[in-house]
């Protein structure tokens, strides 16, 4: 009988002082145990004899026991335990740091197997805090099957406060045996195509491999596998997208060409082709899955405004959602703009402002998609199209004729939420539109975006000058802020990104917060009280704040902005700001990144090593929107090393060029979080190989065309609905 999926505070031979540790990594189970994969390897292969060991080698040497001590170090008080080990040829000293409890594991005349790094100290060479295994009284040998922690390839896992990878070793050795009554997903046939070792096989070899080549077919067997449920997932949602109708939205040339004519711009290449691609999309009777990437500035917005001009002059509402109030502002000012010719009624719609009275295009946060309560009734009505009043009841009702839906940056949406927008009976579903700013290298949009269409904007209007973006020291600040002076005396206005903290894994707002690196955060973190990480933002801000008017820019107008602000003293802020009533506005750097000022030429951010690549190219995208020249200063935090990231930062020309840079220096799990794709970061790490996820790509179409109910392959359909059942739709 299974005990896989026993809960672990059930099942036998785990302490019970680890399970809260376990439960941090996300095991709940124990299938999860064996699934909780090495993120890499120790190399103890190199097995001598102690007279043979030279200083600076990894070895694995085998001995008994002759001596055991326990010292403590003279200035920290540092426990030290030492054990000199003999063999035929020598002896030598093995010293464990701060592990008082292994004297008690240890006793003269014990056989040890130990494996770690030669060194050389004060009063020697010692073997330096090396892995251990007990041997047999009477020989030095340990068979090769039941050797987990010494000799050969060792796995290193991801751990977490309360347990080590020697604890995990032990457990995936307790339960491996139990890898008898998992169920293949993949097909013989899959497996003999993609010379792909079976599933029993590979969970005992990716634990505990013989070499390297082993880990490496194990590896690329469990990576294989996770991208062919994306891909499935993908081209499944694809085909249900086909089951629906859409509405057919003619491609109206003329009012293309007025509308180009119309702009105070040229367009460029690159949006010429998107809005041509989106719409010979909508004019189809099947919906819509497009993704519009583009860097920041490029023009996602007007490509947006020709496709939302086209469905509303073919009789057709249109819902555009963004992320955050002061954006959907911005959004709707744009919007306001662009359309002024075309004599269209554009609304707005969020938590605090609803001004969507018959209007064509809505502009809203997820207010747009969130039931709306009645004052009077408290009852909870659909989304508001439209507000109308009957006896001094509002009333709701959802969006009719709806056509289109463009999102903002990479909000995700299933079928059933585009549904939630549509009035009840309707037999169409609208066009859907999704915009990122984010610059994803083609390789991993693929697969991460593998349900829809890409258009990229590669190309930046020909009036936008090049960011001039330059790494200040900490000796160097005073000459930045003459400069800064200089600009603002000159009416130009400046943003100040703090650098962003998050308070201690402990939820204590009193502990000194932990720096933010971008996602990829450990388990302890991703469990931080939400009211601390606000408090600390807030803090943060304010001291920056104090500083710059007291100390530094005594003589300007300065505001604030972060999470604590209600809605209404945000956009008075944002008002001010955008109005020239605020000189220089400083920042949290989780709030309103989006915001558009075109008078703004500069842009601080403090602490900038803290940050992924990825929000340093958004945060320099806030200037340069005017004719001005605009700037970009990087300030480190005093004991913050000008790291390799920044420097890339400075030399890249575009957001493209940024997140390959990105790719090689971080990895694609920390560009963009494995939590948000739901990519594991074994996975995560090889969607960059472009030959491994078109041979995924290839062996999903197989299977589709040839079983597209997967009727064939039980296992694998019940992973995936499993998939599709847990996965979040945005």
């Amino acid at each position: 009988m299974s005990i896989l999926d026993i809960p672990i505070e059930n099942a036998p031979r785990i302490n019970r002082r680890i399970i809260p540790a376990l439960r941090r990594l996300g095991i709940k189970t124990v299938r999860d145990i064996l699934f909780h994969f090495p993120s890499r390897y120790e190399d103890f292969s190199n097995e001598k004899q102690i007279s043979e060991i030279k200083i600076g080698e990894i070895v694995t040497i085998s001995g008994i026991i002759k001596r055991t001590a326990l010292h403590r170090t003279a200035r920290k008080h540092m426990a030290l335990v030492e054990a000199v080990v003999s063999d035929e040829s020598g002896s030598i000293k093995a010293v464990w740091f701060n592990q008082p409890y292994l004297l008690r594991n240890f006793r003269i005349g014990n056989a040890l197997r130990l494996s770690g790094k030669i060194a050389r100290g004060p009063k020697g060479v010692y073997l330096q805090n090396p892995a251990y295994e007990k041997l047999s009284a009477t020989s030095y040998q340990l068979p090769a099957q039941q050797s987990i922690h010494t000799g050969g390839l060792v796995a290193i896992y991801p751990e977490t406060r309360g347990i080590t990878s020697r604890w995990l070793r032990f457990l995936v050795k307790t339960f491996i045996d139990q890898r008898k009554f998992i169920i293949d997903p993949l097909s013989t046939d899959v497996r003999k195509k993609h010379v792909l070792p079976d599933i029993q096989t590979a969970l005992k070899v990716i634990h505990f491999p013989q070499d390297k080549k082993e880990s490496n077919q194990a590896r690329r067997r469990f990576v294989f596998e996770e991208l062919f449920l994306i891909q499935l997932r993908a081209l499944r949602a694809r085909a249900l997208l086909k089951q629906y109708s859409a509405p057919q939205i003619p491609t109206n040339l003329p009012l293309l060409k007025e509308f180009v004519a119309s702009l105070p711009f040229k367009l460029t290449d690159a949006q010429r082709r998107s809005v041509w691609e989106i719409a010979k999309d909508i004019e189809k009777p099947r919906p819509m899955n497009r993704l519009l990437e583009g860097d920041v500035g490029s023009g996602k917005t007007v490509v947006a405004a020709a496709a939302a001009l086209l469905a509303v002059r073919a009789g057709y509402k249109i819902a555009f959602m963004a992320p955050t109030e002061i954006l959907a502002h911005q959004h709707y000012d744009t919007f306001q703009k662009i359309l002024e010719p075309f004599d269209i009624k554009i609304g707005i719609l969020t938590g605090a402002k609803k001004l969507a009275q018959n209007a064509d295009i809505i502009v809203g946060t997820h207010a747009l998609l969130h039931p709306v309560r009645s004052k009077t009734s408290g009852a909870s009505a659909d989304p508001i199209l439209s507000d109308r009043t009957s006896n001094g009841v509002k009333k709701s009702a959802r969006f009719e004729n709806l056509g289109l839906v463009i999102i903002d940056e990479q909000h995700r949406f299933g079928v059933q939420q585009r549904a939630a927008l549509v009035v009840r009976g309707s037999a169409l579903l609208p066009h859907f539109l999704s915009m990122s700013a984010t610059p994803i290298p083609r390789t991993l949009a693929l697969t991460i975006y593998g349900d829809l269409d890409l258009s990229i904007l590669d190309e930046m209007p020909k009036s936008r000058k090049q960011v001039i973006t330059r790494i200040i020291e900490p000796g160097k600040r005073n000459e930045a802020y003459q400069f800064i002076r200089s600009e603002v005396k000159k009416e130009r206005q400046v943003f100040v990104i703090c650098p962003r903290i998050e308070p201690s894994p402990t939820n204590n707002p009193e502990v000194e917060p932990s720096v933010h690196y971008g996602a990829g955060e450990s388990g302890a973190n991703k469990r931080i009280n939400e009211s601390a990480f606000r408090l600390w933002e807030v803090r943060a801000v304010k001291d920056e704040y104090k500083k710059l008017s007291e100390t530094i820019f005594p003589e300007f107008k300065i505001g604030m902005l972060h999470g604590k602000l209600k809605s209404k003293e945000k956009e008075a802020v944002m008002k001010k700001f955008k109005s020239g009533e605020i000189d220089i506005l400083v920042s949290t750097s989780v709030v309103e990144v989006g915001v558009d000022i075109q008078n703004a030429t500069i842009m601080i951010i403090e602490g900038a090593e803290r940050f992924g690549l990825a929000q340093l190219h958004q945060f320099r995208g806030r200037v340069g929107r005017g004719t001005d020249q605009s700037y970009c200063f990087l300030f480190p935090t005093e004991d913050g090393m000008v790291t390799r990231r920044l420097r890339a930062v400075v030399d890249a020309r575009n957001g493209f060029e940024l997140a390959e840079q990105d790719l090689k220096i971080r990895g694609p799990g920390d560009l963009f979080g494995t939590e948000q794709w739901g990519i594991s970061d074994t996975a995560m790490a090889a969607i960059t190989d472009s030959v491994l996820v078109r041979e995924v790509r290839s062996a999903a179409y197989d299977l589709m065309r040839e079983d597209p109910l997967l009727l064939l392959v039980p296992e694998l359909k019940r992973k995936l609905e499993e998939i599709e059942k847990t996965a979040h739709p945005e």
